[in-house]
């Protein structure tokens, strides 16, 4: 007869078969749940960490506005700038608001208030530009509108000289016209001298290659630039070499200073245009776009004012509309480019 303690327990049954059993200890034992092995991060991709926003890397190898590399922005052409827009300012401010009322004032005796009423204008339109240029940091960033500047002074300073005997402080006349024009003759020499040393010390800077461009001009723009920069240039050109000839284009009475005076200035917009179809960046002209519509819009005033001085059934009248216009155009959508692409760029 069996012992009691030899019968099997009530807890010790057998195990169902049906039962999974758990996968064996690699210790050897064979019951308890085995622990997991650690999981294993898997690397991170290496084009994951180039398309990670806010990726230090990618922001320190972007490149900056305007392609970055060039020539950094001297001190002296800042100074040049801001200079040239001060007396811009107070010069132009004054032939503009004087030519308004129809009486005629400036260095030289003019035909008709129209001409210095014009210069100006020219003055106080690029003002604003030249303000902006202490605010950039690289030379190619200005360049469009310094070295039509630098045109503009050289070029009124040497008309100037080679019509010194038409200046008042040559044929004498009342005491303003004789102080104003004394006055014109010594700060463009000296703003021309500031310009060429400041222009030479900018290009002895050390220079590094220029990044690649980061806002073309649209291909549409391309054509109609050429077109409005060539039409500005080739009509200052005519008018400095030829004034006596090219005079008789222009639709108001003027005289052979009136007309080269005229010309420097239509030499050096076009200029600006021309250089800047050749940046094709819009972050290269910044300054220059902000002096384009500027300009545009005080030569309208003048010209809107002085209307009955001007013959307006004549061709050179309607040319001189589309020219001007063109620049307004130019300057306008230009900006517009230029801030749409600006979040692009960040």
């Amino acid at each position: 007869m069996a012992n009691a303690s030899d019968l099997p327990r009530h807890d010790d049954t057998e195990e169902d078969p049906r039962t999974p059993r758990p996968a064996a200890d690699p210790t050897g034992a064979t019951g308890g749940t085995a622990p997991e092995p650690p999981a294993v991060a898997e690397p991170t991709p290496a084009s994951a960490v180039r398309e990670a926003p806010g990726n230090d890397g990618e922001r320190a190898a972007a490149p900056p506005a305007g392609g970055g590399g060039g020539r950094p922005l001297t001190a002296g052409v800042a100074m040049l700038a801001t200079a040239v827009a001060v007396v811009s300012v107070l010069v132009g401010g004054l032939l503009m608001a004087v030519g308004l009322t129809g009486h005629v004032f400036g260095a030289w005796r003019s035909p008709e208030s129209l001409t210095p009423g014009l210069i100006g204008a020219a003055l106080l339109g690029t003002a604003p530009g030249l303000f902006a240029v202490s605010r950039a940091r690289a030379w190619h960033e200005v360049r469009t509108l310094v070295l039509p500047l630098a045109v503009v002074l050289v070029g009124l300073f040497a008309v100037s000289l080679l019509n010194a005997g038409d200046l008042y402080v040559a044929r004498g006349g009342s005491v303003v016209p004789v102080l104003f024009s004394l006055g014109w003759l010594f700060v463009l020499g000296v703003l021309c001298v500031f310009a060429l040393v400041a222009l030479a010390w900018q290009y002895f800077a050390p220079a590094e290659p220029l990044g690649p461009r980061t806002a073309p001009l649209p291909g549409w723009s391309k054509p109609a630039l050429a077109v409005l920069g060539s039409a500005w240039l080739g009509i200052g050109a005519g008018l400095l070499a030829r004034p006596g000839f090219w005079a008789a284009f222009v639709p108001w009475s003027t005289h052979r200073v009136d007309a080269q005076a005229l010309g420097v200035w239509a030499l050096a917009l076009g200029v600006g245009v021309l250089g800047a179809l050749a940046e094709d960046d819009l972050t290269r002209t910044g300054a220059a776009l902000i002096a384009l519509p500027c300009t545009a819009v005080t030569v309208t005033v003048v010209l809107a004012c002085r209307a009955s001085a001007v013959d307006w059934h004549s061709g050179p009248a309607l040319s001189l509309v589309c020219m001007v216009a063109g620049l307004l155009f130019a300057g306008a959508s230009g900006r517009v480019l230029l801030t749409r692409t600006s979040p692009a760029r960040s």
